[in-house]
């Protein structure tokens, strides 16, 4: 039996070592994890202890080599491809496998071009069969703008696709009722965008994903597309997000390598302050020196 948005907010996650817990006294735009008791720097998803909370693209790069460069300076331990765009452009699924093994990365297929559930159903046992694994990142598009998932067709595919046994990371919007479907269906993992595929918007809705975070306490939450700059993934870490995943923002770099490094490194710090407590913000200046008693006029 696949577990209820109730489960979900009943308790954490078995597969989650380190989920946000509101205290007292918070309120959903200031929840804060509990003080770290032991180390907290691992972390599990669909069935793998990680590291690193930098998920990685490896479409678009100048280079088979550009991109090996990007994913050692990512520290990523999943990189993402798309297996129909990857066939698409000719190139050998093999080959690409290869490249990404010796990198000791582990690969999350997705199902990117896909615009019904029929065809990234087809797309992910094919991916099953290629790569040896049950990791699907699930993606239906619905817009051909917006590069919008179709959340009807996405929970229809994802619904299949978990009863054929896959681990489904669907790539959703950071709408919640939507979200608790997908969750109903059995993924134990959302993926919502930050803003629209390849736009580098950032978090255009930063409440949204805030009140995911608060109504979803075990599920892991890993943003997925429109991040631009690692301030944008420093801002999806404090808000108690647990990934990041992106491409375009490195691929697209005039150094790919470096920026891919300046991400690393604005995930952990953005992920570091939201473990420490980010402090409220407030209406009107608080004094960050009280004064007891009144001055002495001579």
């Amino acid at each position: 039996m696949s577990a209820t948005p109730r489960d979900w907010e009943a308790g954490r996650s078995a597969q989650v070592k380190e989920e946000p817990a509101k205290r007292a006294g918070d309120t959903e735009q200031n929840a804060r994890p509990p003080s770290r008791a032991h180390d907290q720097s691992e972390w599990q998803i669909g069935g793998r202890t990680l590291t690193s909370r930098f998920f990685l693209g490896t479409a678009s790069y100048p280079s088979p080599q550009v991109l090996q460069e990007a994913i050692a300076a990512s520290g990523a331990q999943v990189v993402t491809m798309g297996l129909r765009r990857q066939l698409a452009h000719g190139a050998e699924a093999g080959d690409f496998f290869a490249l990404i093994k010796a990198t000791g990365a582990d690969l999350l297929p997705n199902t990117a071009g896909c615009h019904t559930a029929r065809e990234a159903i087809t797309l992910a046992h094919m991916a099953r069969e290629l790569f040896d694994t049950k990791w699907i990142k699930l993606e239906v598009v619905g817009d051909a703008h917006t590069l919008q998932p179709d959340p009807f067709e996405l929970l229809t595919a994802a619904t299949q696709l978990v009863k054929d046994g896959f681990d489904v990371f669907p790539y959703c919007m950071d709408d919640l009722v939507s979200c608790q479907r997908l969750l109903d269906a059995g993924c134990n993992i959302l993926m919502p965008w930050g803003a629209p595929i390849g736009s580098g918007q950032g978090l255009v809705n930063p409440g949204a994903l805030r009140t995911l975070r608060a109504r979803l306490p075990g599920v892991p939450l890993i943003v997925d597309a429109g991040i631009g700059s690692p301030a944008d993934a420093v801002q999806a870490m404090e808000l108690g997000l647990d990934a990041v995943l992106l491409n375009s923002a490195v691929a697209h770099a005039v150094d790919p390598a470096r920026m891919a490094r300046a991400f690393k490194l604005g995930i952990e710090s953005g992920r570091l302050a939201f473990e420490a407590g980010v402090m409220a913000r407030q209406d009107m200046a608080v004094a960050s020196t009280p004064v007891a008693g009144h001055p002495i006029l001579l």
